[in-house]
């Protein structure tokens, strides 16, 4: 094989360092063990990052998280652990890590965990209206 699983976080510079945007990415298939029994756990992982100036390439990501399939860890560790070696890597403006783990023994579990950048001030939403694709724009007159 190629590659390899890799706990090392590569970066790229914010080509729009100026401005606040959002990156969102998902990782729908996140596996590690459970730290008791040794039994796989799965989780969808969220990860919502205003970035300032750096950025997370892609690859490394993948093999980050892959990284995990053969750790022992709580679904509380593996999602701060997350939030923390991306905050170590990137000096986020913002970063949100959302943990969506699998029904275990009947349970679901979602952890979520933030990081604000100290002085870091988020600019107010701006909440633009709906309209139906499906219906044709109204014509002044």
């Amino acid at each position: 094989m190629s590659t390899q699983p890799s706990k090392t976080l590569q970066t790229f510079p914010n080509p729009a360092p100026e401005r606040d945007y959002h990156i969102h990415m998902q990782v729908p298939e996140f596996t590690c063990l459970c730290p008791l029994t040794g039994q796989p756990d799965f989780a969808r992982i969220v990860l919502d990052i205003i970035p300032d100036k750096k950025c997370v390439e892609l690859k490394s990501l993948k093999l980050y998280m892959w990284s995990y399939r053969n750790e022992g860890a709580f679904h509380e560790k593996v999602t701060n652990t997350i939030l923390d070696d991306l905050v170590k890597a990137l000096s986020p403006r913002f970063a949100r890590v959302t943990a969506q783990w699998y029904v275990r023994g009947g349970i679901y579990t979602n952890v979520v965990v933030e990081h604000h950048k100290r002085g870091w001030k988020p600019k107010p939403r701006v909440d633009l209206g709906q309209f139906d694709p499906a219906q044709p724009a109204a014509m002044g007159g």
